[in-house]
């Protein structure tokens, strides 16, 4: 079976997977956001540990992966807490542990710290798509859907626009040292395909500001704050790319597993959402007009 067909084949079961995720939300959500977290959380601890880093794999993983379970739990009040506090014990949990568990040859300090960074790239970045998708400017299913899906639907169009671009105009390379495959050209394509599809998203998809009145319950964006968004996206989606390559470059290793087929690992995968998702989520805050106000 070629790569091809075993990227195909596995499209056709993921993809309808995660939309129906998306557009249920609750529960679905949550449990697809925390098996990725973990599976991401894991993925990059063994890099951490081809680099020469000792972390607490299996409790980092299973922590990344309870942060979606821990947002949802606080949407449904059984989790009232408050979360920063939480985070900052766990962190200092994952450096007492350290002192038994990796003192004095297991460099602690290192291993605490490549735990909780660990932890918070691939467990908390994931767990803004569930903030995504209960926004407090999107009420109801649709909203929230729709929402979750606009930033998701630009890094899949950043990813095609940098491929189509770089590979029609790719010349000069962006980074060689850390991606080599990379090229301005590609960049420069990925930010005006974002700004264009963004814009048709909001003209078509999000409720301009002119019908709000009658769309209560819909974000909204204007033209030019879309373009921005597409941009900011774009960018974001961009850097999570290279921040990931730059890792397993580190590390020496080509891909973050084989566990996914044709596509190497969910770190492979997922790279770009765990710049995109916190991203958006914070340009959202700046950009989008509440329909209630």
């Amino acid at each position: 079976m070629s790569e091809l067909t075993r990227r195909v084949l596995f499209s056709l079961v993921a993809i309808p997977v995660a939309l129906g995720a998306i557009w249920y939300g609750d529960w679905a959500l949550a449990a697809l956001l925390a098996i990725a977290a973990a599976l991401a959380a894991h993925e990059y601890f063994n890099i951490a540990r081809a680099a020469g880093h000792e972390p607490f794999s299996v409790a980092g993983a299973a922590l990344a992966g309870l942060i979606p379970i821990v947002l949802h739990a606080r949407r449904l009040g059984l989790y009232r807490g408050d979360l920063a506090t939480l985070a900052m014990v766990v962190l200092l949990v994952i450096f007492a542990a350290s002192i038994w568990r990796r003192w004095p040859g297991g460099r602690p300090t290192g291993a605490a710290a490549t735990t909780a960074f660990g932890i918070a790239y691939a467990g908390a970045t994931l767990g803004y798509g569930y903030l995504l998708r209960y926004h407090p400017y999107a009420v109801g299913r649709t909203a929230g859907a729709v929402l979750l899906a606009f930033p998701l639907i630009l890094t899949w169009t950043s990813d095609i626009g940098a491929y189509f671009a770089g590979r029609a105009l790719g010349r000069r390379k962006l980074i060689p040292a850390v991606s080599p495959g990379k090229t301005w050209a590609g960049a420069i394509g990925a930010l005006v395909a974002c700004m264009a599809v963004a814009w048709a998203y909001q003209r078509w998809v999000l409720v301009p500001e002119a019908t709000l009145a009658l769309r209560p319950f819909v974000p909204a964006l204007s033209a030019s704050g879309a373009l921005v968004f597409g941009a900011i996206i774009s960018g974001a989606a961009q850097v999570g790319d290279l921040a990931e390559s730059l890792i397993k470059r580190e590390s020496g290793v080509k891909d973050s597993s084989h566990l996914i087929p044709g596509h190497g690992g969910v770190l492979d995968r997922l790279d770009s959402l765990f710049f995109v998702l916190p991203v958006a989520y914070l340009a959202f805050d700046w950009l989008l007009i509440p329909a209630l106000r």
